[in-house]
């Protein structure tokens, strides 16, 4: 009989998986833990290499020219500056050509002076 029982066992277990039912609905969901301390910062890693530099952009539009300014006010006059120094005499001029003669168109005539 010893050969039974192990033998009765694995019928009874068969059996057992044989008959089992539909699954029952599922089960509520339990109620969340609490959350946990935060954990300490890691170590900053190294800083990794520098990039290319990019290419130049195109250069923008030039803007409008803006309107002309209001002209400024006329400034003092200046002072007077010195008189110039007096030039030198220029060289003397040709004698000029000799007039006609006149004719003597003359009467004798006394003059009398009387005192007072």
């Amino acid at each position: 009989m010893k050969f039974l029982i192990p033998s009765t066992l694995l019928v009874l277990a068969l059996g057992l998986a044989a008959c089992t039912g539909p699954a029952g609905p599922q089960g509520n969901t339990g109620n969340t833990g609490y959350t946990g301390a935060t954990g300490a910062t890691g170590n900053q890693g190294n800083t990794g290499d520098t990039g290319q530099q990019g290419n130049t952009g195109n250069t923008g539009y030039t803007g409008a020219t803006g309107a002309t300014g209001n002209q400024g006010n006329t400034g003092d006059t200046g002072d007077t500056g010195q008189q110039g120094a007096t030039g030198d005499q220029g060289k003397k001029g040709n004698t000029g050509a000799k007039g006609s003669t006149g004719y003597n168109n003359s009467r004798p005539t006394t003059v009398i002076v009387q005192p007072n």
